[in-house]
């Protein structure tokens, strides 16, 4: 930013300021190299400016850079003058921003909007800071009503906490911040590691009498616990600071984002840490927050997509399964062992593409003979 200008406050002077390509670029330089700019790939800070371009050339390794590269925005088409507008709704909204409204309020596309706040997601990440003092530890579960579930679901064995919903920990300190994550499971094999990494030891931890938590005084805390079956309080001994973060983020989740998958819960989760957090700082203290940890962490679309692809992949080969089994079948009765192998990589070769086939179904194939 250069000096004598005033650093936008709001939304409105955001939308105003970073309405300039040439002032984003200058903004997000200034803010990723206070010293200068230097190459990403080889150190060097010694470089020529190709104004017309908005790159930096090089001088020793000859290679080109923008101020994207190495950072959440690297590879992506859109213009920084709709990255930071962005970056400032996600990091200010109260209970989030959905992908629909930040594709209309941008002017692209849900899917485009919806990987830009998993970019932004990214570097909301923060983690490394130790709680002290007094600590509530708690845990939750997200998902949907087990009275909206289709008979089929209801049906289906149960995966991870009550109902199938899905498991998250956290641990809050009492007037300052909190931690929280995805788990796997609420034992205390998984549950008590996660405190000692997050909590420092002589720390007075209270929880509820799960028997998750049992033998936490062998760790170096101070351990006690409030039996929620007849009270919320004891004395100092509660997790209702947690709980009250627990409400904001499951307000969010289902008020705006409605439904979440499994495997990006944890996204979800890490921006309402940083909300949570990052509450007592200005509007513009949250998006340089953002801004600062963009450089050095990168977003693929395949590392967003890949749980989906892998899903609808063995949907496909489930159902291809289903389908060829009578022929397999018929084929062993003929004495014909290859005959199912035969016709099944013809009809998956009349229905998906070469490429496609022998990637995907190969496998398949070669499974069903013998």
């Amino acid at each position: 930013m250069s000096q004598g200008t005033k650093r936008p406050t709001s939304l409105i002077e955001a939308i105003r300021y970073f309405a300039d390509l040439d002032v984003c670029n200058e903004f997000v330089a200034a803010l990723r190299w206070p010293n200068g700019p230097y190459c990403p790939r080889c150190g060097s800070v010694e470089y020529s400016y190709l104004k017309t371009r908005r790159l930096w050339k090089c001088r020793d390794c000859a290679k080109q850079y923008s101020v994207k590269v190495g950072t959440i925005f690297e590879s992506s088409p859109l213009g920084l003058d709709k990255w930071l507008p962005a970056v400032w709704l996600a990091a200010n909204t109260k209970n989030g921003i959905s992908s629909h409204e930040l594709g209309r309020s941008l002017g692209v596309t849900q899917k485009s909007a919806w990987f830009m706040l998993h970019r932004i997601r990214l570097a909301m990440q923060t983690e490394g800071f130790l709680l002290a003092g007094e600590v509530e530890a708690d845990e939750t579960f997200i998902g949907g009503k087990t009275g909206n579930k289709s008979p089929h679901q209801k049906r289906g064995k149960p995966r991870g906490g009550p109902g199938g919903k899905t498991p998250v920990f956290g641990v809050k300190e009492r007037g300052g911040k909190v931690r929280a994550e995805v788990v796997p499971n609420v034992k205390g094999d998984t549950l008590k590691p996660k405190i000692a990494k997050a909590v420092k030891t002589g720390s007075a931890v209270y929880t509820d009498q799960a028997p998750a938590y049992r033998g936490l005084e062998g760790l170096g805390y101070d351990h006690d616990t409030v039996n929620h079956a007849e009270r919320y309080v004891d004395g100092r001994v509660h997790t209702n600071g947690l709980e009250n973060f627990w409400a904001l983020l499951k307000r969010g989740l289902n008020g705006t984002y409605v439904s979440v998958d499994p495997e990006h819960l944890f996204r979800y989760v890490d921006e309402r840490v940083f909300a949570f957090n990052g509450r007592h700082d200005s509007d513009y203290g949250r998006f340089s927050a953002v801004l600062g940890a963009a450089p050095g962490r990168r977003l693929t679309y395949a590392d967003v997509t890949r749980p989906a692809v892998a899903v609808f992949v063995f949907l496909l080969v489930s159902c291809f399964g289903a389908l060829t089994r009578p022929l397999s079948s018929a084929s062993k009765r003929s004495n014909s062992p290859f005959a199912s192998a035969v016709v099944s990589l013809a009809l998956v070769m009349i229905v998906f593409p070469p490429g496609f086939v022998f990637m995907t179904f190969l496998p398949v194939v070669a499974s069903v003979s013998p």
